[in-house]
């Protein structure tokens, strides 16, 4: 039987970059949700003192 394993490290490697980018792509979304909600709530805050 022939083993060929040197693409398998890399393939392996790959696919735990894959999951930590999928992983920070969700949190900085989330997080830019949130941000863009405090912006506005702060911007209403401003709007409505100056009135």
């Amino acid at each position: 039987m022939l083993s060929n394993n040197k693409g398998q490290g890399l393939v392996e490697y790959a696919l735990i970059l894959v999951l930590i980018a999928i992983v920070v792509f969700a949190m900085v979304s989330g997080l830019g949700v949130k941000l863009s909600n405090t912006y506005e709530t702060i911007n209403s805050s401003v709007s409505n003192a100056g009135g």
